[in-house]
């Protein structure tokens, strides 16, 4: 078992990366289903939280299925995020989760996220007015450094530890690498491997098979993985890495029929969360993904995103299971604009 604070996750456990415009009830429905241990909200602002932000509240909301189930904060000042952590803790979610990683320009402008990385005082006092403000366990999420010559994650690690943190989980690139190169893991270890360390240590980046989970976990020892842009489209992730760990054996990929039927049951929630409309609006950022990699489905999908009623689109997709019936697919990693996705999936 892995516990952070009183909360109890499996032997190795699988997070749900928090992904902004992504990461909202409805997909985290279908990776729950799917076998995720552990998720977390899109980002949420704190200065945008203590003003009542109509988005921001929004962000606080999941449902007791979802549990364990973090909440993410995200800014530059003590006092903003004292008082965001205690808005956070009256929704009582499981845990809060500080956001030290993201490298979008619009958040590091604004002193927030990776911007943080650069002055660890700062991300000391802010990480300790959460810690004071809510009774919930607190955890972080950050990467290795501001750039090559600020790899600082063994003392963030050591310093957040001291100061109450219960887990932390880091992103193998710096800031100035944003997404570009390949994860490096070797400090993560170092990290994990640190005598001084007693907190439960999870890693990011990379992770898009079972093959490399079960390697990553051999090799570098840490305690569970996060995982982000693998799953969408694609929640089959979580249970598919879970049976590999465990047999060493591959799950077989999910037939077209099960993609389809995924796809509904993400757009029905969508539709029930956000009302018909919007929900049917924002689903369309994701039908390229669950179908991805069937011959001829181009008009489909022109279908799917241009169909304004829900009945029509449920037809659509019983349309591609009879016309596709049959296709096994190999999965292959989502296509998501960068800004959309990987302002939180770090």
């Amino acid at each position: 078992m892995v516990n952070i604070g009183n909360i109890q996750l499996p032997e190795f456990p699988l997070l749900l990366a928090p992904m902004e415009d992504v990461s909202d009830p409805p997909f985290r429905y279908v990776c729950k289903q799917n076998g995720a241990d552990l998720m977390y909200s899109e980002f949420i602002s704190s200065e945008g939280l203590i003003r009542n932000a109509i988005k921001s509240k929004q962000k606080l909301d999941f449902s007791e299925f979802e549990r364990p189930f973090g909440v993410q904060i995200f800014g530059g000042d003590e006092e903003a995020m004292a008082l965001s952590a205690a808005i956070v803790d009256s929704v009582q979610p499981d845990l809060v989760d500080i956001n030290f990683g993201c490298p979008v320009k619009k958040v590091v402008c604004k002193g927030a996220g990776a911007a943080v990385l650069k002055d660890v005082d700062l991300m000391v006092r802010l990480t300790s007015a959460v810690v004071k403000s809510t009774s919930l366990p607190v955890t972080v999420k950050t990467r290795l450094g501001w750039d090559e010559n600020s790899k600082n994650i063994r003392e963030v690690a050591i310093r957040l530890q001291d100061i109450g943190i219960k887990a932390l989980t880091i992103h193998g690139r710096t800031r100035s690498q944003l997404y570009k190169g390949d994860a490096d893991w070797s400090l993560i270890s170092e990290v994990k491997n640190d005598p001084a360390i007693r907190i439960p240590i999870f890693g990011n980046g990379d992770i898009d098979t079972p093959e490399k989970a079960l390697a990553y976990k051999n090799k570098y020892g840490i305690d569970g993985i996060m995982i982000g842009r693998a799953s969408i489209g694609y929640p089959w992730i979580f249970n598919e890495i879970k049976h590999f760990l465990a047999t060493g054996k591959h799950l077989a990929p999910p037939s077209v029929e099960e993609r389809v039927e995924v796809c509904r049951t993400h757009l029905r929630k969508s539709v029930e969360w956000k009302g018909e409309i919007l929900g049917i609006l924002e689903m369309r950022r994701h039908y390229t993904n669950y179908l991805k990699g069937l011959p001829h489905i181009k008009d489909y999908r022109l279908r799917l995103v241009t169909t304004k009623s829900l009945q029509e689109i449920e037809s659509i997709l019983d349309e591609i299971k009879v016309v596709y019936s049959g296709h096994t697919l190999q999965r292959e990693m989502a296509s998501f604009p960068t800004e959309a996705v990987e302002s939180c999936a770090y």
